[in-house]
């Protein structure tokens, strides 16, 4: 008999209702065919087995808002028709287990090459090429196009219209992938923004583009049906961090109220690790924020259910555990082993 009572609660965050408070985090896989982004049944079986484990809210890989938004070879879209078609097979298959399920929408931004674009450069805040090179593709990262307004207002669109194709795809709402040194991110941070319009300048208006995105997507879709996803780390600024994380907390809190969004996904990469005074990623942002938080980084069943039993959290997001244990839950409950994450093998299969 498991000893994780809250765990194991069913709970309705937003217009997501959950078997369990625990969720499957936004993973990448590359597994969609490269030229169409459409994904296969190997896919759909991939998420219907951790919805038959019950899982409560399966939170997709991310999942592209246009061609331009790619950064790697093999990543999904929801932009074209057959895309959504491909994933409805997804969505109605997590339903008949009784999961959720929400599509991770994304752009990478500067994070690209112009060979994974048609040609195209990528596209960001500002013209500052990102150090490093494209995952899979091993070519370093192009230098980037700084966007115009009118560039903006099309990419804002393209969250919004990808939001409404999540839904006509039979999920039950989006994540906006905000974290990371993705698009969104690279907006937010002074490392890739060095606007002088109404997009750069101090945090809160480097916030600007993030809040036009997430009003976009609440009105396409309802506030009950967006999560936000954000982040102290960067991909391409491992060394990266907040100078004053309780001010930034604040901040960021205070654009999330003001655009009317309810479900929070604040990503540290150790749920453990103090940001200031001894408090974590997530006692800043419960400080700050009485709706839900989806919580994640390195956590245990143990740190889960303690997290939700303090209610510094209301979901637990798991993520390399599930990537080799379909059956995670399963497991827990009955007290069975947990087959550790091996990547050489669990990256290169979907099981």
């Amino acid at each position: 008999m498991t000893h994780y009572k809250k765990l194991f609660e069913p709970a309705k965050i937003g217009a997501f209702e959950l078997k369990t408070r625990t969720a499957m985090a936004p993973m990448t896989r590359t597994f969609a065919d490269n030229e169409t982004g459409v994904i296969g049944d190997d896919v759909v079986e991939y998420y219907r087995r951790r919805a038959a484990d019950g899982i409560g809210l399966i939170i997709t890989e991310g999942v592209v808002i246009s061609n331009r938004a790619k950064g790697t070879l093999g990543l999904p879209g929801i932009y074209t028709n057959e895309q959504i078609q491909a994933w409805k097979k997804v969505t109605e298959a997590v339903h008949k287990e009784g999961g959720s399920i929400a599509a991770q929408i994304w752009h990478v931004g500067r994070l690209s090459h112009p060979e994974l674009i048609g040609g195209e450069l990528p596209e960001a805040p500002s013209a500052i090429a990102a150090e490093g090179t494209v995952p899979r593709f091993r070519e370093p990262f192009a230098q980037p196009e700084e966007m115009t307004k009118e560039d903006i207002k099309r990419v804002v669109e393209q969250y919004a219209q990808a939001a409404r194709n999540a839904v006509e795809a039979g999920f039950d709402g989006v994540e906006i992938h905000g974290a990371h040194g993705y698009l969104i991110d690279q907006f937010n941070s002074d490392i890739s923004n060095k606007r002088t319009d109404e997009y750069g300048g101090d945090l809160t208006q480097r916030l600007t583009f993030m809040k036009e995105v997430i009003r976009a997507v609440i009105d396409a879709i309802g506030a009950d049906r967006t999560i936000i996803r954000f982040s102290a780390h960067k991909v391409d600024a491992p060394n990266y961090r907040w100078e004053d994380a309780d001010e930034t907390i604040k901040i960021f809190t205070d654009a999330f109220k003001e655009v009317g969004i309810r479900i929070l996904h604040p990503s540290a990469q150790d749920a453990d690790e103090h940001f200031a005074e001894n408090q974590t990623l997530y006692d800043l942002t419960r400080k700050y924020w009485d709706g839900p938080i989806i919580g994640v980084g390195l956590l245990t069943p143990e740190k889960a259910e303690a997290y939700l039993e303090k209610g510094i959290i209301d979901v637990a997001a798991f993520g390399r555990p599930l990537i080799s244990n379909p059956d995670y839950l399963h497991k827990l409950k009955n007290g069975e082993r947990l087959e550790n994450f091996d990547p050489k093998r669990h990256l290169m299969s979907l099981v």
